[in-house]
């Protein structure tokens, strides 16, 4: 005879419409569903509590990993005057690529957007499905089992944004404008494709702040010691190396990736003399997937913004 010993627990009550009813909650998987059902006696908040602390052990198991996959969603109000970016992470790109990740992620702007939010911590707390993100996201996690996270989020307010997503959702541009007409709001996509393709740092040449200019002169001068060039000539070689960075830093300065032959600055002007009114450029900004860490191979997202405009 073995002498065994474990935990009796009755699972009489325990129905399929149970189980089911918990993985439409949580989204966790059916056995982990029933198991949670069984460790809390059927209790259906104690089951929903077992799978988050589950969830938040799988999360600190793995904190020191890299998120660097996932989604970035960007979205307007219906009357376009405020943008919200977002960008949840996970481990894998399988994972980034599921089409339920894709949702929940799409969920979690949703809401910034139902509940005007203005801050990640605000998000976070946000309610989502009975719950709030935080607690959503770590269903996820717990289902999952890689680390998920609200790795970024911004909004901006203006009398006009426009929102663009590259490629699959893993690029996304806000861009304000002075107003919401369609004409401009439609230029205002356009403009976010130079963002997402150009990468700008800056609006115009005068934006570019003393210190940002003054380590590229440094570095630029680092480089021309490295040539071999006279000290004498480098001031004013610096001086043209400068000019040209700007031309690539600044927004309005760069040459347009759907018109070569035109500077943003110039579509800008000639889309207000068409309209006859007021057009001009606010705050931007540009979220890239895996910001900060390093890859093998970067993306040509000037080459695929323009192969898709038909240039």
């Amino acid at each position: 005879m073995f002498n065994l010993k474990y935990k009796y627990m009755s699972t009489a009550t325990i129905t399929a419409a149970d189980i089911n009813k918990l993985r439409q909650t949580t989204g966790a998987g059916m056995m982990d569903c029933r198991k949670a059902l069984v460790e809390s006696d059927g209790d259906f908040e104690k089951a929903i509590d077992y799978l988050r602390k589950k969830g938040q052990k799988v999360a600190a198991l793995r904190s020191d990993r890299e998120a660097k996959e996932g989604v970035i969603i960007a979205t307007t109000t219906a009357d376009n005057k405020t943008g919200f970016i977002v960008t949840v992470a996970c481990e894998t790109d399988f994972v980034a690529k599921n089409a339920d990740f894709v949702n929940f992620a799409q969920s979690i702007i949703a809401e910034a957007v139902k509940g005007n939010v203005k801050t990640l911590e605000e998000l976070l707390a946000a309610p989502l499905d009975g719950a709030t993100v935080a607690d959503k996201i770590n269903d996820q996690v717990a289902r999952i089992g890689e680390k998920i996270q609200l790795a970024r989020f911004e909004r901006v307010d203006a009398d006009g944004v426009s929102a663009y997503i590259h490629g699959a959702y893993r690029m996304g541009v806000l861009v304000g404008l002075s107003n919401n007409t369609p004409a401009v709001l439609e230029a205002g996509k356009d403009i976010a494709m130079q963002i997402a393709a150009m990468a700008p740092q800056f609006m115009n040449a005068s934006e570019i702040p003393a210190d940002a200019r003054q380590k590229q002169a440094e570095i630029f001068d680092a480089q021309l010691v490295e040539e071999g060039k006279p000290e004498a000539a480098r001031p004013k070689i610096i001086e043209g190396k400068l000019a040209k960075w700007a031309k690539e830093v600044c927004l309005l300065e760069q040459q347009s990736v759907l018109d070569p032959e035109k500077t943003v600055e110039s579509l800008r002007a000639s889309l207000a003399k068409e309209l006859g009114a007021d057009v001009t450029l606010g705050r931007f900004v540009r979220f890239q997937l895996g910001e900060g860490i390093e890859k093998p191979t970067t993306p040509d997202f000037a080459s695929e913004v323009a192969k898709m405009a038909g240039g």
